[in-house]
């Protein structure tokens, strides 16, 4: 099969070339909403930086597409819902930027507490003014990080190569990492009221929008300096012009804006604010990197894999990805397989997470996302994927739910599927021996040791004996060849599988 992309923004040609060893590459810059809503259905794939908004009537257009690919970290300009609605895989590429975006950071600081921009537009008028343009010392100063994740990381290690005492607040904190690297944990309102330079690293999403507001600027130290290398809109650039007009705050360095370019805003305008125009991913290295990244994951999906950086997913990060590839296996097959031994009308499924599947955190939700895929196959025409299996589960008014249990019974770990019907409840578990060696060990109040690969026949009788004598001639008669067999009883002579 032939696959078309589409890139609808200027990306680095090393992306651009590995896209075209792989597909058919169109690259049309600079088109309107009308204009791609009427060429999109000829793409399976789209690749953009910030420049396109992808908006749910491009979405509906889009009869072919399977991958939206944001050479970049923020993927506000993509409609999510559409797109996860239809299983349209959007991805993005938040390392191939980090350094160039912490970096950048780290100059607008400098900038800001040496008045380094002010004092260089001084020099060019001819003036020599040394005592306008005083500054401080980041040495001792306690720098506020809001956002934790790889740029607020990055940035920490260069704030106390620099002696600055750094804390971070992240409603996803990852507590081992901010302890290696030296950080201070706090809340949020911690981080306003005891910082004296306070930068953002967070996404645009309802709860940061205008996290920096009248009300939050209110509790900051005087004199605090406030740096924006995120997402304009964080920011309520109306409360900061008054702060700084009032004095309540020294100075701040904008790279982004609430509409770009600003056209209004008069907080451009201010001696104590510095711009640039959106550059925190404006290097040579970063561009390079993230066009070739969303180029790969392009081609993944597009042979039939996933993206390493799925943002309409649950995000997993790397090393907790490769400790439950082995229970997503297990899962995604044992969902596929209860999902056929049941009758009726699928009602709810549960999945339960015990012992030592129990501490995989945001891993689990993946791992729910794979089981509903894996029972969604069996009842969908087209199948589902991990973006769209829950949408299509409730669209099917199937309720899902998991659970996570400290003991696994007999088993240092345990994914337990139930699902109920309008007519029964079922219930299977499987278990991780190690990344190699995935089993079923119960199927309803049986316990098994099937090894889940190939075809499965499942086949409930009475214990007695000639079953699996009678069993084997059938499938004999038939050409099938059995590979291996289980048989699952509680007591002689009773009912078995």
């Amino acid at each position: 099969m032939s696959f078309k992309v589409l890139i609808s923004d200027p990306l680095a040609e090393e992306g651009v070339e590995i896209l075209r060893a792989f597909c058919d590459v169109d690259v049309k810059t600079g088109l309107s909403e009308d204009e791609l809503v009427k060429i999109i259905g000829d793409y399976d794939g789209l690749l953009v930086r910030s420049g396109t908004q992808v908006t749910a009537k491009i979405i509906e257009a889009a009869d072919k597409l399977k991958f939206i690919g944001r050479a970049g970290a923020g993927v506000d300009n993509i409609e999510m819902e559409p797109a996860t609605k239809r299983g349209i895989i959007v991805a993005n590429a938040p390392a191939g930027n980090t350094l160039a975006a912490c970096e950048h950071t780290v100059a607008m600081m400098m900038s800001l507490v040496r008045n380094i921009p002010q004092a260089t537009a001084s020099v060019k008028r001819g003036e020599w003014k040394r005592s306008q343009f005083m500054g401080i010392e980041v040495n001792g100063k306690t720098l506020g990080i809001a956002g934790f994740g790889r740029i607020g990381q990055e940035l920490s290690k260069r704030a106390n190569a620099m002696a600055m005492k750094v804390i971070a607040y992240d409603p996803y904190m990852n507590y081992k990492r901010a302890e290696e690297l030296g950080v201070t944990v706090v809340t949020l309102e911690e981080l306003f009221k005891m910082s004296d330079i306070i930068t953002v690293h967070t996404p645009l999403i309802k709860e940061t929008k205008h996290m920096i507001n009248r009300e939050t600027i209110a509790t900051m130290k005087d004199g605090v300096r406030i740096i924006n290398c995120a997402r304009g809109g964080i920011i309520d650039e109306d409360a900061l012009y008054d702060a700084i007009v009032s004095g309540k705050v020294a100075g701040a360095a904008l790279d982004v804006y609430e509409e770009e370019p600003p056209k209004n805003s008069k907080i451009i305008e201010l001696p104590q604010v510095i711009n640039t125009p959106h550059l925190g991913a404006s290097t040579v290295e970063a561009q390079k990197n993230v066009a070739v990244s969303v180029a790969e994951q392009c081609i993944e999906v597009l042979k039939g894999g996933s993206a390493d950086f799925v943002v309409n997913a649950p995000i997993v990060a790397p090393d907790m990805q490769e400790r439950i590839k082995p229970y997503a296996e297990i899962a995604q097959k044992m969902g596929k397989l209860i999902s056929q031994i049941v009758e009726g009308r699928i009602l709810s499924v549960e999945i339960e997470y015990a012992g030592k599947a129990a501490e995989f955190g945001n891993g689990s939700k993946y791992i729910t996302r794979v089981v509903v895929k894996g029972i969604m196959d069996t009842i969908l025409q087209t199948p589902a994927n991990i973006v769209n299996a829950e949408f299509a589960a409730t669209e099917h008014s199937i309720k899902i739910s998991e659970s996570i249990s400290p003991e696994a019974h007999g088993f240092a770990n345990l994914i337990t599927i139930t699902l109920k019907t309008d007519k029964m409840t079922e219930t299977i578990s499987g278990n991780v021996l190690a990344p190699d060696k995935v089993r079923i060990v119960k199927i309803g109040d049986y316990m098994t040791d099937l090894t889940p690969s190939g075809s499965v026949i499942v086949s409930y009788h009475h214990d007695k004996p000639g079953v699996i004598g009678a069993f084997g001639t059938i499938a004999g008669k038939y050409g099938i060849n059995i590979a291996g067999m289980q048989v699952g009883r509680n007591h002689p002579g009773e009912d078995a599988v």
